[in-house]
């Protein structure tokens, strides 16, 4: 009865880490950490700009997507030259900026996020991963920005 009992142990420890194992690796299709990045409100030109850069493929191409106070407001690839994000070593190359006008806002303080685009499953699925922290600006009543 022992054997029998330590077996069924066993066998659930491994039952659970085989789980275990394929959550992980499914977690990390689906959302792989691999994007770095940042960005700022660049008030003399009225501008959410930045950089993004995919770890797994530091030469690739990333898709952009800016939300405003939580809608969604454009999406670009980041290729405008970054020479500061080629020389620290996060980039093969210098293009990797981002630059978004965004429509006229309201006056007032908002809120702008950016976020990096992940497809996988051949494009069947798609996750953003925020880049940085959120950006915080205010419009004055004269449409300019702080």
């Amino acid at each position: 009865m022992n054997k029998l009992v330590n077996v069924l142990i066993a066998k659930s420890i491994l039952d659970t880490v085989l789980v275990g194992a394929i959550a992980v690796v499914v977690y990390m299709q689906a959302f792989p950490p691999t994007f770095h990045g940042w960005g700022e409100a660049v008030p003399e030109s009225q501008t959410i700009a930045g950089w993004a850069v995919d770890d797994a493929d530091p030469s690739n191409r990333v898709e952009v997507q800016l939300f405003i106070d939580g809608k969604f407001r454009n999406r670009v690839e980041a290729t405008h030259p970054r020479p500061d994000v080629f020389a620290a070593g996060w980039a093969k190359d210098e293009y990797h900026g981002y630059v978004f006008t965004p429509p006229k806002l309201s006056p007032g303080i908002h809120e702008a996020r950016v976020y990096a685009l992940h497809s996988s499953r051949g494009g069947a699925r798609q996750t953003l991963q925020m880049l940085g922290d959120p950006i915080k600006f205010e419009v004055n009543a004269d449409g300019s920005w702080k």
